[in-house]
């Protein structure tokens, strides 16, 4: 698959914007949990209070602190204050603390975030400090300076600092928050509307990231489908491309169906897979890594849950990986035997129908349809059962988080917000690797149609012009030569041709017949190089066909298929497709010569007339006269007709074959043809006869009348004694 995603290299710059934008993705992602947490933690059990640090502290309280605290401490807490009287406060202040009316108050200065850290740690310890005396007053029913002087400051400051050891960080800010919650409804405070704004705050923050979030999802949607897109297109043509050099060894390598498969269904699997690997395999290692990340910075205990769930996924995707992977290669054979069959039963209807063998088709077709269901429905179900079992650990890991965090907040090591965040980062790697599981039932698919498509791609074209080619002679013109050719198909043991040498003049017929399968298709397909031969050699105009280029031999050759093909357009648009610089007069030079005039003329729209794919909307007749007609257009040097006269009954065919060798003498151009029919070939300048691929005859008809008893039989079983004596 590797090899095909060269292809993608145009995108290179939409491919790192997509994965920046996947990367804003998950940060905004990542971002939310932890909003969360503090609307939780801070926001609905802390009042709003951030820090554990006073903004504003009574002048009371903070000397009962500076009572627990040594002169280090002393000197830390009075230097990042400053002391406001009621006589010095400004309006805007006794508005903002309503206890500066009647008390002095001190205001926390800006010390900076390192020194604001260890002043939140100190008042920390002096919280906990006051509580554990507190705590020993009460119990004793002793007054607190009687308990200081009777145990000392130290102890119960060793107390304090064991007590903050065994809580977690969010439940000591928690506690802090408590004390200055207290202090700031004495300082008179409005705690409500702090909190409902920090709330609000908060919560328009969180809205912001997930905006952002669904922007650069919609964004990358954007980039991965034109991405995808342009990559399918860029394969569809290099695949078509390719087919369009091959030759007929190539095309006979790989079946009709089986090339449509793989230039459409196949690339379709592609891009659906690039489609899903840029919104998703891209994504899910950022915002997995990224959550798993902020698990352990949570400091709950509980990655082992995580780990475990991660272990199980892998576990399960490998082994149904392990397990569909073989089937997605039959599967993509079979849909190639599904095409054939559809194919042979749509081309041969007529056939069918006439021997009145509906029913066998239907076997055949019901066959290939219960063989790629049977294994779509074992491939679906495998695929299937990942489903639920993916639930399963998700809503386990959801159960197993709640059962050991809500001990966790129990014991007072972490808060409620801190096991909800828990859960969203947890889910964000569960489901990362869900993602990639889902990519996963894609991949085996994608990889053996990328394989299908490289196969195709790789094939080395045996038929390729030279490195340096050479140039057709100017003074020579319509001249082909034979000389000593045998010719076997690949893979062949037998050769087909065998030491056939003659040579053509500009302006005359050569004509070639034997019985079915003496070589006749096969020696002039051997002209425009659809096969080269095995040995010897053709000349064209005096130099070897294998010596110039492909485009520049088959621009002199006019060729007319032994079966009439048409596109789809108009019959206009088909006579341009020789000669796309035509003027009116050649087109209509080429309707009169293959008798094709008064059946056009006779429709509606004339040469615009609409012909349908395959020419299905004209009779047999009319679509040979046409591929004549549109060879004639060309006006080549060289014509070649495999048995392209068959479907014409004997008045047209004799007059066009008078009109073509009137033309063809005047532009000296040279005929190379195949009949079945004597008649079709009387009055032939050369006539080679062919038999079980070797020339046993070359001469006139009256030549051959005397000297070939191949030809001789031939003309006796389609002509009477009589018709033969008048030729």
């Amino acid at each position: 698959m590797t090899k095909i995603l060269k292809y993608l290299k145009p995108y290179w710059l939409s491919i790192v914007l997509a994965f920046g934008l996947l990367f804003g993705q998950a940060t905004c992602e990542l971002t939310m949990p932890d909003y969360m947490q503090n609307i939780v933690n801070t926001g609905i059990q802390n009042a709003g209070i951030e820090s554990g640090v006073y903004q504003q502290i009574r002048e009371k309280t903070l000397n009962s602190y500076l009572i627990f605290a040594n002169d280090s401490e002393k000197d830390l807490i009075t230097s990042s204050y400053k002391l406001v009287t009621p006589s010095k406060a400004t309006k805007e202040e006794k508005t903002q603390i309503p206890a500066l009316k009647t008390e002095n108050v001190y205001v926390l200065k800006d010390i900076g975030e390192e020194k604001e850290s260890k002043l939140n740690n100190t008042l920390t310890l002096l919280q906990m400090t006051m509580v554990e005396v507190s705590k020993d007053a009460k119990e004793q029913n002793i007054q607190i300076p009687q308990l200081l002087m009777m145990n000392g400051v130290d102890t119960y400051r060793k107390d304090a600092k064991s007590e903050i050891s065994k809580l977690g960080d969010s439940t000591v800010s928690s506690m802090s928050s408590q004390f200055l919650k207290k202090e700031y409804t004495d300082l008179g405070m409005n705690m409500e509307k702090m909190q409902q704004d920090y709330i609000i705050f908060s919560g328009l923050k969180m809205l912001g990231y997930a905006l952002g979030s669904a922007v650069c999802a919609i964004l990358v949607g954007f980039l991965a489908s034109r991405i995808a897109a342009g990559f399918s297109k860029d394969l569809r043509e290099e695949v078509f491309e390719k087919v369009t050099h091959f030759s007929n060894e190539n095309l006979n390598t790989f079946s009709t169906s089986s090339l449509i498969t793989r230039t459409t269904n196949d690339i379709q699997q592609l891009q659906m897979t690039i489609v899903m690997f840029l919104r998703i395999v891209m994504y899910a290692p950022i915002i997995g890594v990224g959550a798993i990340l902020h698990v352990i910075e949570s400091g709950a205990n509980m990655t082992w849950i995580l780990a475990l769930c991660v272990v199980v996924i892998l576990s399960v995707v490998l082994l149904i990986f392990m397990i569909v992977m073989p089937k997605f290669k039959i599967m993509q054979k079979m849909i190639d035997k599904m095409n054939s069959v559809v194919r042979e039963l749509l081309d041969g209807m007529l056939v069918i129908r006439a021997f009145n063998n509906e029913k066998l088709e239907e076997k055949k077709f019901d066959q290939a349809n219960a063989d790629i269901t049977s294994i779509s429905l074992f491939t679906t179900r495998a695929m299937a059962i990942m489903m639920p079992i993916m639930m399963f650990l998700m809503n386990g890991t959801t159960l197993m988080i709640l059962w050991f965090g809500s001990k966790q907040v129990d014991s007072g090591m972490i808060q409620v917000g801190s096991i909800m965040a828990f859960m969203q980062y947890a889910m964000q790697v569960i489901m990362a690797f869900l993602m990639i599981t889902m990519v996963t039932i894609m991949l085996p698919r994608a990889n053996v149609s990328a394989l299908r498509i490289y196969e195709v791609l790789s094939s080395e074209i045996t038929i390729k012009d030279q490195s340096n080619p050479l140039d057709f002679s100017s003074s020579m013109h319509g001249i082909v030569s034979f000389k000593n050719v045998s010719f076997k198909y690949p893979g062949a043991d037998e050769e087909v041709l065998k030491d056939i040498s003659f040579e053509t003049k500009p302006g005359e017929t050569t004509a070639f017949i034997g019985s079915t399968g003496s070589g006749k298709s096969t020696l002039i397909n051997l002209v425009p190089r659809f096969y080269d031969v095995t040995s010897g050699s053709i000349l064209v105009d005096g130099v070897d066909i294998r010596d110039v280029k492909q485009s520049d031999l088959r621009s002199r050759i006019g060729y007319v298929p032994q079966k009439g093909m048409l596109l789809s357009g108009d019959i206009e648009s088909n006579l341009l497709y020789s000669k796309k610089d035509a003027s009116k007069d050649d087109i209509s030079n080429a309707l009169s010569i293959s008798q094709s005039t008064e059946f056009v003329s006779k429709k509606p729209e004339g040469i615009h007339s609409e012909i349908n794919q395959g020419g299905t909307n004209v009779s047999g007749g009319q679509r040979q006269r046409l591929s004549i007609a549109r060879a004639i257009v060309r006006k080549p040097e060289i014509y070649i007709f495999d048995d392209s006269f068959s479907a014409l009954d004997f008045k047209t065919d004799a007059k066009l074959r008078e009109a073509l060798a009137a033309s063809c003498k005047e532009t000296k151009s040279t005929v190379l043809l195949v009949a079945q029919r004597i008649s079709s070939i009387l009055h032939a300048d050369q006539i080679i006869v062919l038999d079980e691929g070797k020339m046993v005859g070359k001469g006139t008809h009256s030549e051959l009348m005397k000297s070939c008893e191949v030809y001789q039989q031939i003309a006796s079983s389609q002509l009477t004694k009589e018709e033969l004596a008048n030729v």
